[in-house]
């Protein structure tokens, strides 16, 4: 039977939670329809062999403190009407950029990452400072701020090309959809996030965040549909006006929010909006990630860090690697060692390895080949981050203490999400104030161009505020 809403959201992600909980606080009639049997997106888990796992969350970026006013992530909780005690936001303790000669640490302190800047590039500390002056007063939340080269403007106040890659590294990990570069706009935001404000995590992982969003979000009598895909968004003279489902159900909608991406967003429209070539629009990076869960803690091995962003070589690259996973650098999370380690009492330690992955090369494997595949590389990305880390344990040792582990790759990414070419950031192109030439049809989240836990919310609090408000 056909239904009538005031507005539908596609996808029931971080954007779409968010921006259906501000739909429903003016009072609207609010739908999220999620293809998948679970809700989160990009940031989501599930359960193999009795055991869960995260998927995405390595850190919420943009953390503050609770007396901090105006910060993103205060605006998060004050515009979703959540008490931050509901989220229970554990600190991250030491992170660290590893670069071959160089280690640059930082935590939730600011003046300590600048003092290592200052201990690693003594030449270029007054330019560091003028660059974090200038990004401080940047306007990043400016929906109409133009499109530059991060190399380029970096380039303008540090000289020194490592250091450049070294703030581009984690940077980029964590939030770039394009190869060797990235707009400056996202860079400004994602400095802020990391360096200037930094990273904390929810006792309960990314499952407990989820939760008390989709509470929120039923608590102001929001629907929730979960394997529900949309088949078409419905487009009028230039108007949205609802989308057709998988089993043929239409919904009227005066309202479309997407935040399944913006080719799949696009390729949905039973008109095609005039956005671009099809090529240019389409992202072409995706990533793999390898879990291993071991017997103790990562202080047993002296792993001290909670995030590691590491190059094995001096120019950092950045693009799809000719391998199906690039060894070439990575991100490596210890979930155990944000600060709670306290509340914790069980004796299971995780680690994650994140890497640039090729789409093309895993997409052609045939299925024992693909099986294959994945343990073979587990064990080089595994090998690889025991390298970085070192530590007081061998790697024969650790994998004796292995308990599980699991990976997934860029199909398993299309799978779930269904981002073409398993991309995790989406096109290359952001729609920074969500219009992309349709009526009543908005995108939100990564393809908006807002990145991380909290720069998803924050694109779907600020596209459905510029449609109720």
């Amino acid at each position: 039977m056909d239904e009538s809403f005031d507005a539908v959201v596609i996808g029931a992600g971080m954007s779409g939670f968010a921006a259906g909980i501000r739909l429903a606080l003016a009072g609207k009639s609010v739908v999220i329809l999620e293809r998948h049997y679970a809700p989160g997106g990009l940031n989501s888990f599930y359960s193999k062999d009795g055991r869960r796992y995260d998927v995405g969350l390595h850190a919420m970026t943009n953390f503050s403190p609770a007396t901090a006013k105006g910060t993103p992530l205060a605006k998060v909780f004050r515009q979703l009407r959540i008490h931050r005690e509901e989220i229970d936001l554990y600190e991250q303790t030491l992170s660290h950029v590893i670069f071959p000669d160089v280690r640059l640490g930082f935590s939730n302190q600011y003046s300590f990452f600048e003092s290592e800047v200052a201990r690693c590039f003594p030449k270029e500390i007054d330019h560091f400072r003028r660059l974090v002056a200038f990004i401080r007063e940047y306007p990043d939340t400016d929906l109409n701020a133009p499109a530059l080269s991060a190399h380029e403007e970096l380039s303008v106040f540090i000289k020194d090309p490592l250091l450049r890659d070294m703030l581009l590294c984690p940077i980029m990990y964590y939030g770039s959809a394009a190869e060797h570069d990235m707009d400056f706009t996202q860079f400004v935001t994602l400095f802020k996030g990391i360096f200037i404000e930094g990273f904390s995590r929810p006792f309960g992982g990314v499952r407990s965040l989820i939760k008390v969003l989709q509470n929120k979000y039923k608590e102001l009598g929001g629907h929730l549909r979960l394997r529900c895909g949309v088949k078409q968004i419905e487009i009028h003279d230039g108007n949205a006006v609802g989308v057709t489902l998988d089993n043929g159900t239409f919904f009227r909608a005066k309202e479309v929010f997407s935040s399944a991406g913006l080719v799949e967003t696009v390729a949905l429209c039973s008109q095609r909006p005039e956005i671009g070539d099809e090529n240019d629009i389409t992202g072409k990076l995706s990533f793999t990630e390898s879990i291993a869960l071991f017997e103790g803690k990562p202080a047993d091995f002296d792993w001290q860090d909670t995030v590691v962003f590491f190059s094995h070589m001096d120019a950092f690259q950045y693009r799809s690697p000719d391998d199906p996973v690039d060894l070439l650098s990575g991100v490596i999370c210890l979930p155990d060692n944000y600060r709670l380690t306290e509340n914790s009492n069980v004796n299971e330690g995780c680690l994650r390895v994140t890497a640039l992955a090729n789409y093309g090369k895993w997409a052609a494997m045939e299925p024992g080949d693909y099986a294959e595949q994945k343990t073979i590389w587990f064990d080089r990305v595994l090998e690889n981050a025991l390298t970085v880390l070192g530590g007081n344990i061998s790697s024969y040792a650790f994998r004796q203490k292995l308990l599980a582990s699991d990976m997934f790759t860029p199909k398993t990414i299309e799978r779930y999400t269904w981002h073409k070419n398993g991309t995790v950031y989406g096109s290359p192109i952001k729609v920074r104030d969500g219009n992309i030439g349709v009526k009543h049809l908005h995108i939100c989240g990564t393809d908006q161009g807002f990145h991380g836990i909290v720069g998803a919310m924050l694109s779907g609090i600020t596209i459905a505020n510029r449609t109720v408000l």
